[in-house]
């Protein structure tokens, strides 16, 4: 069974950092995109990063360029995302996500994906 399991969000003050882990089991892992995606309430689903061929490429959504940093540790089946200098509009639930063919590398959009973590809050207020 496909399981995507999500942990490190928080309370933080602006300015400072969180690193998100996404713990993926039940399939091959490095061959997927793997990709974080951000909802807050009363707003759209929207992507932040995505990684690709077991951590050999990765994509950003502008809003975290330069801020944010995804990666992925193939042996322990576990995708990270550093936030760095968060902000008040980091604000959101975050979900880890996997691309549905294995082998694509998936843009931001929610369609592409077949598997969904459960999220885990990030709250950026002083």
């Amino acid at each position: 069974e496909v399981q995507l399991v999500e942990s490190g969000g928080g309370l933080v003050q602006p300015g400072e950092s969180l690193r998100l882990s996404c713990a993926a089991s039940g399939f091959t892992f490095s061959i997927y995109t793997m990709s974080w995606f951000r909802q807050a309430p009363g707003k759209e689903r929207e992507g932040v990063a995505a990684i690709y061929t077991g951590g050999g490429s990765t994509s950003y959504a502008d809003s975290a360029k330069r801020r944010f940093t995804i990666s992925q540790d193939n042996a322990k089946n576990t995708v990270y995302l550093q936030m760095n200098s968060l902000k008040p509009e980091d604000t959101a639930m975050y979900y880890c996500a996997r691309g549905t063919v294995p082998g694509a590398r998936y843009p931001l959009i929610g369609k592409f994906y077949n598997f969904w973590g459960q999220g885990t809050q990030v709250t950026v207020s002083s």
